[in-house]
C-alpha cells in the first residue's frame, strides 16, 4: 500500500466559511479529501446565476475549491482569481469570476460534477468538491416571532438568505424539494470514507441541510466511517444568536433523529458553563473532545493548525 493510501479518506460536509475552515485544517493532514457542499444559496451572485440560468448556486462550491487549491504559485494565483469580483452596479457588478466560470462550464458540459472537476484540475486541487444534491434546493424555516408585533406567532420564511436574516427563533427547517435527486459521486465518497466531518458553519443553512437530503442522510448513517461534529466557536449572530453548545446538539438531533456520532469537537470558550453538553453528546453515542481551536487573536475563527492537530489526534495520525 502506498503512503498516499495509508492516509485517511475524509469527507467534509458544510458550506461557506465554516466548510472552508474545516477544509483548511483537514488538508494539513490528508490529501484524500472530498468536500460535499450545500446548494441552497439564493443570495448575491449565486442567487442571480441560479435564477437566470437554473443552475446550482456556485458560490459555496467555489469557496470550497479555493480552500483546497494547490499550495503552489499556479494554484494560489487561480484561487485568487476565482474569489475576485467585478466592481460596480452594472450587469456584472458583484459577480464572482469563479461563479461565472463554474456556471459557464456547466452550460458547456451539462455536467455539474464534470465542471467542478475541471476547475479543480485548473487550481491543482488535491481532493474533490461535490454538490450535496443534483438540483438547487430551497430552505424553508418556521420562525417564531418573525414579526416583532406578534412575538408568539409562527410564520414561514423561504430562502437561505431570508432564513439567515430572519428575526425571531427558528423552530424548524426543511428543504424543497424534500427528496431531491442525489449525486452518485457524493454517495460513493461517503460510503468509502474513513471519517466524515460535519460543521462548523451556520447551523440551519449549512450544517443541518445535509441531514435533510434523504439519500445523503442514509449514506451518512450507514457509512462505516467515523463521524466527527465540529461545533462553532460562538453562537452565530444570524441563525443561533442565543444557542448554547448543547442547544446546537439538540436541534441537530431533532432534525436527524437517526444520527449517531463518534466525536464532537468543541473549543473551551464555547462550552464553559454548559452543564448539559456532555449529556447531549453521549445521547448521540459520541465522545466530547474539548480543545483550543480558536485563532489566538480572539476572533471567532477556527485556527487551521490547531484544528488540524485535533483532527489528527482523533484520526490517530
Amino acid at each position: 500500500m502506498s503512503a498516499f493510501n495509508r492516509l485517511p479518506a475524509v469527507v467534509a460536509l458544510g458550506g461557506g466559511h465554516g466548510l472552508s475552515a474545516s477544509l483548511s485544517a483537514l488538508r494539513q493532514i490528508t490529501p484524500r479529501l472530498t468536500a460535499i457542499v450545500t446548494v441552497a444559496d439564493n443570495g448575491g451572485s449565486s442567487g442571480r446565476l441560479r435564477e437566470e440560468f437554473e443552475v446550482l448556486p456556485p458560490g459555496d462550491l467555489r469557496m470550497a475549491l479555493a480552500a483546497l487549491c494547490g499550495d503552489d504559485e499556479v494554484g494560489r494565483a487561480w484561487a485568487e482569481v476565482l474569489q475576485s469580483r467585478f466592481p460596480g452596479d452594472g450587469p456584472l457588478g458583484g459577480h464572482s469570476i469563479g461563479n461565472l466560470l463554474i456556471a459557464g462550464l456547466w452550460q458547456q458540459l451539462s455536467d455539474p460534477v464534470g465542471g467542478l472537476d475541471m476547475v479543480a484540475a485548473m487550481l491543482h486541487v488535491e481532493g474533490r468538491v461535490l454538490p450535496m444534491a443534483a438540483v438547487p434546493l430551497v430552505i424553508e424555516a418556521d420562525v417564531i416571532g418573525a414579526d416583532p408585533a406578534q412575538p408568539d406567532e409562527r410564520s414561514v420564511v423561504v430562502g437561505q438568505e431570508q432564513v439567515a436574516l430572519a428575526v425571531g427563533d427558528i423552530a424548524d427547517v426543511r428543504l424543497k424539494p424534500d427528496d431531491p435527486p442525489a449525486v452518485p459521486e457524493t454517495l460513493e465518497a461517503v460510503a468509502k470514507a474513513d471519517f466524515i466531518v460535519l460543521g462548523p458553519g451556520s447551523w440551519y443553512s449549512s450544517v443541518i441541510p445535509h441531514l435533510l437530503v434523504p439519500e445523503l442522510a442514509e449514506a451518512i448513517r450507514t457509512s462505516p466511517a467515523q463521524r466527527i461534529l465540529t461545533l462553532n466557536l460562538v453562537p452565530t449572530a444570524d441563525e443561533t444568536p442565543s444557542y448554547t453548545a448543547s442547544r446546537h446538539i439538540e436541534v441537530l438531533a431533532e432534525h436527524a433523529p437517526g444520527l449517531r456520532l463518534d466525536t464532537v469537537v468543541a473549543d473551551p470558550t464555547f462550552v464553559s458553563g454548559d452543564p448539559h453538553l456532555a449529556t447531549f453528546v453521549r445521547s448521540l453515542g459520541a465522545e466530547l473532545v474539548v480543545a483550543p481551536v480558536r485563532m489566538r487573536d480572539g476572533s471567532a475563527r477556527h485556527d487551521p493548525l490547531l484544528l488540524a492537530s485535533v483532527y489528527a489526534g482523533i484520526m490517530g495520525l
